[in-house]
């Protein structure tokens, strides 16, 4: 039954990541350039799917993985500064804009459904930003090409490139710190501390049971009247950050050291101050796919897909459905089968082949010594089950995706 779906499931006599002498892991945070065009892109691409059932009942053919911010131009000062260019962001890609099939003759409106989600997001999620003023939205979204929207019509569970996802479980106490840590300071420290901006950067650097945690912060001017304050907040994210990431370590054997904004230089008036906690308003710019991975993390020592996930099309796009799907099968694999070993998932697609039928699905279990590598045969037929299972139901990850479920950055 499994070997329609090419499955290979297979014990790696290795050390996991984790136990590694060195790891590093990294996250931008939803400020981020890149991850704000992330997040508009995979933003716009639910909304269009939603208008698309609505209009035709299901959903057709888009991608909108192209989105760029480019960077404007600020004043910050303490106690409030002034925007001088906004920053320009441009929702690119392809979709269905007509459809005639005999049946339903319509135009679609594609470029007002994209604007409006873009519109949406960035004012529940940003509240420093003035989204009327102190943003240029577009939209170049034009009908896609023949070859891929042929593949889409044949059939809705066709795959739409050669391409492979990637996966990995469970996380490890590095991930875990780089990951809540963000998801910490964008979430509840905001309420005690709103000097701090959305763009963090996280970085973690284990050396042996040793962590080192870089943040980097953007701080709100409006928030801040003096460079007292600004140092005064810092002290307090300080603070809270360390309480967090003690809870987060619990009793592991780790040694936690924090450095916040090491770029400031109070000595010569250099302070990571920013108008609306965004650094795209004057210093970056930022394009879909080149932060976080499907995990929400960046990292070098655990296979990686350079494939952007957001705004591909959930349907037939692998760069999206196999990387989110790889992910659900590892998290299933390390929750379900054993939480002894790492688990590595890598599913391969063909263009125009079944989604549901890879060219092969890549398990791995990682099996650092004697005792686990002897468990391996029941591991082996469980995990095979597992991937099966997710692999016979492609449309649950689509949905899932349509309806924000998953995580894309």
């Amino acid at each position: 039954m499994a070997k329609a779906k090419n499955i290979y499931v297979e014990g790696l006599n290795e050390i996991p990541a984790p136990m590694k002498k060195v790891e590093i892991v990294e996250r931008k945070g939803i400020g981020h350039p890149d991850s704000v065009a992330d997040a508009l892109g995979e933003e716009v691409s639910k909304a269009l799917c939603k208008m698309y059932i609505k209009e035709v009942g299901h959903v057709l053919h888009h991608n909108t993985d192209e989105t760029q911010l480019a960077a404007g131009n600020a004043r910050p000062k303490f106690g409030g500064g002034y925007i001088i260019d906004p920053v320009y962001m441009l929702l690119v890609g392809r979709a269905t804009t007509f459809v005639d099939d005999g049946k339903i003759v319509k135009d679609l409106p594609c470029k007002p459904t994209a604007l409006a989600a873009a519109r949406k997001y960035l004012k529940k999620t940003f509240p420093n930003l003035d989204v009327d003023s102190e943003v240029i939205l577009d939209a170049k979204i034009g009908m896609g090409s023949d070859d891929l929207t042929g593949v889409y019509k044949t059939s809705g569970v066709l795959a739409n490139d050669t391409s492979f996802g990637v996966g990995y479980a469970p996380y490890s106490i590095t991930d875990q710190l780089t990951l809540k840590t963000e998801q910490y300071i964008n979430g509840a420290m905001k309420k005690k501390l709103p000097e701090t901006g959305q763009d963090v950067k996280v970085m973690c650097s284990r050396i042996d049971n040793k962590v080192t945690m870089t943040i980097a912060c953007a701080m709100v001017d409006k928030y801040i009247p003096d460079a007292e304050h600004y140092k005064s907040a810092i002290e307090q994210m300080y603070d809270l950050v360390t309480d967090n990431a003690l809870k987060i370590i619990g009793n592991e054997d780790i040694k936690f050291k924090l450095d916040i904004n090491t770029g400031d230089n109070y000595k010569k008036g250099i302070y990571y101050l920013t108008c609306t906690g965004l650094s795209q308003e004057m210093g970056d710019d930022g394009s879909v796919g080149r932060g976080n991975r499907c995990n929400g993390l960046i990292t070098p020592y655990r296979p990686m897909s350079m494939e952007a996930t957001s705004g591909k099309n959930p349907i037939t796009h692998i760069g999206k459905i196999y990387n989110v799907m790889s992910k659900l099968i590892a998290e299933d694999v390390a929750k379900k089968v054993t939480n002894e070993a790492e688990i590595r998932v890598r599913i391969l697609s063909q263009i125009g082949k079944p989604v549901s039928q890879p060219l092969n699905c890549s398990v791995q279990i990682v099996l650092p010594d004697a005792d686990k590598q002897k468990k391996f045969k029941t591991w082996q037929s469980e995990a095979e089950s597992i991937a099966y299972e997710w692999l016979d139901n492609v449309d649950k990850v689509s949905n899932m995706i349509i309806e924000g479920k998953v995580k894309t950055f």
